[in-house]
């Protein structure tokens, strides 16, 4: 901490600011957004300076601007960096599913790819980058086409298990909210949508009934079937289009504590019929209504 202060103090040399004009500029930000909070007096300056005291937000706010430093900049001094901010999110196991906020301004990307590269192929992607870069991602807003939402599949939530496995990271597409419905050959080829619910965030197969949004989960899942009243129970944010996910970590004892699901019985397993009828969300005739048809 007393190194970050040494750089703060290095930071207002170059400036050529006083430790009084410090306390001036700061008491401007204080009366504009009516909060002594931003006030840093000269005492205050030279304990942070000095003595490893670590600033308030406030304050830390007021430096940024007196200083023409971001905060993120100003952090790094006590070696908290913003951008790595994802590194740490193991260590936090939401239960729910819900949205992620990414708020970084830059980004490090590939610059330059092995020419051997070949997107036919399976590859190493860390072996195929020769060269990484920063790249201000403010300059990408104009490749937008589409809206995109991040969100997390909470660690209790098994509604589209085993396709997907409760940690993992999906894309959605915000101007895909259209349900579409008719026959589909695999689970693979009908659409999954990130719903919004009184309860929270889930991602699902959905249908309509009247005027009802069937919340259909994958038909290995413990997780029931819904219907909720649309769009005042139930509102479809997206298609989800990417997913990223571990395998292999999933251990069997995580689907059998799930507070909120019933385990299925061990051996039960969902006859084709039914897997069917779940992908297409229609009903399929039973043995002995197609022996009739025949």
């Amino acid at each position: 901490m007393l190194s970050a202060g040494i750089d703060l103090r290095k930071i207002r040399d170059r400036l050529g600011l006083t430790m009084r004009d410090v306390e001036y500029a700061s008491q401007t930000i204080a009366q504009k957004h009516g909060s002594e909070e931003y006030l840093i007096p000269p005492s205050r300056l030279s304990d942070i300076e000095t003595k490893g005291i670590v600033p308030s937000v406030y304050r830390f706010y007021s430096l940024a601007v007196i200083y023409r430093k971001s905060v993120p900049a100003l952090l790094r001094l006590y070696a908290i960096d913003l951008d790595r901010i994802t590194s740490d999110w193991s260590a936090s196991q939401p239960a729910k599913s819900h949205i992620l906020e990414l708020d970084q301004t830059t980004s490090s990307v590939p610059v330059k790819l092995d020419p051997g590269f070949d997107l036919n192929a399976t590859s190493d992607l860390g072996r195929m980058v020769q060269q990484w870069g920063t790249f201000p991602l403010a300059m990408l807003s104009h490749l937008a086409s589409q809206d995109y939402t991040y969100a997390f599949i909470g660690n209790e939530d098994y509604t589209m298990y085993p396709i997907l496995q409760p940690g993992s990271f999906v894309q959605v597409d915000e101007a895909r909210t259209r349900v579409i419905e008719r026959q589909w050959r695999s689970e693979y080829e009908r659409p999954i949508y990130f719903v919004e619910t009184r309860d929270g965030f889930t991602c699902c197969w959905c249908s309509f009934r009247l005027n009802s949004l069937v919340l259909q989960p994958h038909p290995l899942s413990p997780v029931s079937v819904r219907v909720l009243k649309h769009p005042q129970e139930a509102e479809v944010i997206g298609q989800v289009i990417g997913i990223a996910m571990r395998i292999g970590d999933l251990a069997p004892a995580n689907l059998e504590e799930s507070k909120e699901l019933s385990t299925p019985k061990p051996g039960v397993v969902p006859s084709p019929s039914n897997i069917l009828k779940a992908i297409n969300g229609t009903d399929l005739p039973s043995t002995s209504a197609r022996k009739k048809l025949s």
